[in-house]
């Protein structure tokens, strides 16, 4: 089941609602648990055993690492076991096919017999209730939060169904509070309605418009440069839209009940620097993998080397999180290096002042970056990387223009008119302004938008989230 269905909109949502506000606030986690619970059986029920055994494990081990004395080798113990057992169920969904293929690769490479193991389903969300899972665990380890003694508080906020399948990634020290305590109002619910339509306009409207120029690009065996670039912008806009409309509607069900949710999106690619960027894209996961994986390899506490290698091994190990794929590890490693350079070179975010340069220059990394990451292997990236910078055809091939149409066209345009519209009013604008800006847009333009991107849903057979694959 996914937010962009017919299915969700019309029977899920508003039945676990209806129960959920008739229900008294002590069970309402319990609501939120069995509806959790609901909605990720509705893609596989088998795999749901496997995420209540990942919540009972984190929880035993929370309790564990409380009761032994903070800072004690029986307390690092129990969060070096705890974070081992996520990691290695993580380990093998996610990488034991990807680990098989390469060894056999490499077997075959050298004349041996390859192996041959059952494949591995990879459960859909994992990435993100295990990076959760261990966040929590590491909380209680380090003092930052309490371990919660109600379990089905603690197997709520692992399973809360908005943020559950492709983020934002959640840390339950943000959300221990208002599990306690949160209000419902009519305010709060309908600012949470007026996101999720947002964020549905977001992905139906110009997501899945703009993706069929990046699908035939990749599809194509000869692109030109025009092909290649024109669907190497579309796949930057098809990414940002879809993505930050999932973050979105997430962020806009949780007020719907009650949760407040960080922002998982800040105009980023009004970056000018790809540090920058990282500080405006997918913000839960980069503010993760700064404080649980680059701080605790040393940070930029021993020395530059050391500092430039910590910034390369958290962007490649990020790159590899996305998936189980050699694209990912480089794309990882692109964005390592630019990250080191930049260190290197002293650039900041320069938020103080616009430098049309470095802002012109960062958007073309990301853009390179994005092209290896839609790819479906090395082979495919380099040649849509041929086709940009050595086919020197400006004109479109008649495949391309075939699979294509003006709305699409139209569409993209439209997409990064409003990238630099949002992100001018981002960078000047006042949040007085940007909040009347907001209510205006909301009540004048989004629920006719709204009701328009429904009845194109309806109209097609099936609208995937780019993110679920991660």
């Amino acid at each position: 089941m996914v937010f962009s269905s017919n299915i969700f909109l019309f029977l899920f949502l508003p039945a676990f609602l209806a129960v959920y506000y008739l229900t008294p606030y002590r069970g309402k986690s319990l609501v939120i648990l069995i509806g959790s619970y609901l909605f990720y059986a509705w893609w596989r029920v088998d795999f749901l055993l496997l995420f209540v055994a990942v919540t009972f494990w984190n929880y035993w081990i929370g309790i564990n690492i409380s009761n032994a004395l903070s800072g004690s080798v029986k307390a690092k113990r129990w969060v070096a076991l705890g974070v081992a057992g996520n990691l290695g169920t993580l380990g093998y969904f996610k990488y034991a096919n990807f680990g098989v293929d390469s060894l056999n690769a490499l077997l075959t490479g050298l004349g041996f017999q390859p192996f041959e193991i059952m494949h591995v389903i990879l459960p859909i969300g994992i990435s993100f209730y295990i990076f959760q899972a261990i966040s929590y665990i590491v909380d209680v380890y380090r003092g930052d939060t309490e371990p919660t003694r109600r379990f089905i508080d603690f197997a709520a906020f692992i399973a809360l169904f908005p943020q559950l399948i492709a983020g934002p990634v959640l840390r339950y020290k943000d959300l221990a509070d208002q599990f306690y305590d949160r209000t419902h109002t009519v305010d709060k619910f309908s600012e949470g309605a007026s996101r999720f339509m947002q964020g549905f306009v977001k992905k139906v409207i110009i997501a899945d418009t703009i993706a069929p120029l990046v699908d035939n690009l990749y599809a194509l065996e000869n692109p030109t440069a025009a092909d290649a670039w024109l669907g190497a912008l579309a796949y930057a806009a098809q990414l940002y839209f879809d993505f930050s409309g999932y973050s979105d509607m997430a962020i806009g069900l949780g007020l719907m009940m009650g949760f407040r949710f960080i922002e998982n999106f800040n105009q980023p690619y009004i970056s000018q620097s790809i540090t920058e960027f990282w500080r405006r894209w997918h913000i839960s996961l980069s503010s993760w993998l700064r404080d649980y994986l680059y701080i605790p390899l040393g940070g930029n506490r021993f020395g530059t080397f050391n500092t430039y290698r910590n910034l390369f091994l958290t962007m490649l190990l990020g790159g590899l999180w996305h998936g189980a794929n050699w694209t990912f590890v480089i794309w990882g490693a692109w964005h390592g290096i630019w990250l080191a350079i930049e260190r290197y070179l002293g650039w900041g975010d320069d938020r103080g002042r616009f430098l049309p340069f470095r802002w012109i220059f960062t958007f073309f990394l990301v853009l390179m970056g994005w092209v290896i990451f839609r790819a479906a292997n090395v082979d495919e990236a380099l040649k849509v990387y041929n086709a940009m910078f050595f086919s020197f055809e400006w004109s479109f091939s008649a495949l391309y223009v075939e699979s294509i149409n003006s709305l699409q066209i139209f569409t993209l345009i439209l997409a990064y008119v409003l990238i630099v519209l949002l992100g001018v009013r981002a960078k000047y604008a006042s949040a007085r302004d940007m909040s009347a800006t907001g209510l205006r847009f909301a009540s004048v333009v989004l629920l006719p938008l709204f009701a328009l991107s429904i009845l194109k849903l309806s109209a097609q057979n099936y609208s995937p989230f780019l993110y679920f694959q991660f």
